[in-house]
């Protein structure tokens, strides 16, 4: 299979294009060198490569940013899909899309309401859901003439993500502290319970979408677990840096979060039988084990 992937030297990209290249699959990737808001640009190098399928990763996603910056998260995240469907389409031999969402889309939710499944309606509560539920609405329409896959993800972690995001920012953080021997660290909202897969296990659900998923269907990509940020953040800190405490700063506080997500994944595992096989403590761990490899002072 020959398969375009934009966003292809970010975290989960780089997952992605090992996990397609050692089944055999010919990987173009695509990058910041070409802009998914430039139609034309991207266009010729879709068409160029002919691809199979095209595995849409490239998005703004920090949810922090888009409230500051929430036309740009438009920019990129709806006219950006909206080039790469129109992109598709027009290839001599269409290819199937897969889009990658989020599940952010369903927005805050209670406890009666999960595990969430697909046909939960969504209520996106921020502005980089708001922008990957309208791309999403652009996937539906689409599908009516080409295959468009649509994937839902939970909360990733493994090896190789940026410390914008929590857990490695809690593990950089530890382990400078650590190395400074200093007694406290800032942290943001640490109630919040969320549902977390392995990048490892989040790819092959992207590859098996794009063999076997239905096109028009939206598909969950979830442990089926939710645990506690703040219960992460004691395993962390009881390995890395027993002596330091974790204190809030009202900067890092989001002004909406939502309190708890459990997605289920019993749809994606009907039609292609994936399921999530990696452990959070394997996760853990060797995120771990590659931030400890980049630190300065090689911890």
């Amino acid at each position: 299979m020959r398969a375009v992937i934009t966003g292809a030297n970010g975290f989960v990209g780089r997952h992605l294009r090992s996990h397609l290249e050692l089944h055999g699959d010919e990987v173009f990737g695509i990058d910041r060198e070409c802009d998914v808001t430039d139609l034309q640009s991207i266009s010729t190098v879709i068409s160029s490569f002919e691809p199979d399928a095209i595995y849409h990763l490239a998005a703004l996603t920090h949810v922090g940013d888009s409230w500051d910056h929430p036309e740009e998260f438009n920019r990129v995240n709806v006219e950006g899909t909206r080039n790469i469907l129109m992109s598709a389409a027009t290839l001599q031999h269409p290819a199937k899309v897969l889009f990658v969402s989020t599940a952010d889309v369903y927005g805050v939710v209670s406890e009666s309401d999960l595990p969430l499944d697909e046909d939960r309606v969504a209520t996106p509560a921020n502005p980089y859901s708001k922008s990957k539920l309208a791309a999403e609405m652009l996937c539906k329409t689409a599908a009516d003439s080409q295959e468009v896959v649509i994937a839902r993800p939970f909360n990733h972690i493994g090896p190789g993500q940026s410390p914008q995001f929590v857990i490695p920012a809690l593990i950089s953080r530890l382990l400078n502290a650590a190395a400074a021997q200093t007694t406290e660290i800032p942290v943001g909202d640490l109630s919040t319970r969320r549902d977390f897969c392995d990048v490892r296990d989040v790819v092959k659900a992207y590859r098996s979408l794009i063999e076997h998923g239905k096109s028009g269907e939206v598909y969950n990509i979830a442990s089926g677990k939710d645990v506690a940020i703040e219960d992460i953040a004691q395993q962390l800190v009881a390995l890395l840096a027993p002596n330091v405490e974790l204190v809030v700063d009202e900067t890092l506080l989001r002004p909406i979060e939502i309190p708890v997500m459990r997605g289920s994944y019993k749809k994606i595992h009907a039609a292609t039988n994936w399921k999530p096989s990696i452990s959070l403590e394997t996760s853990l761990g060797d995120a771990i084990s590659e931030l400890r490899s980049i630190s300065p002072k090689n911890l």
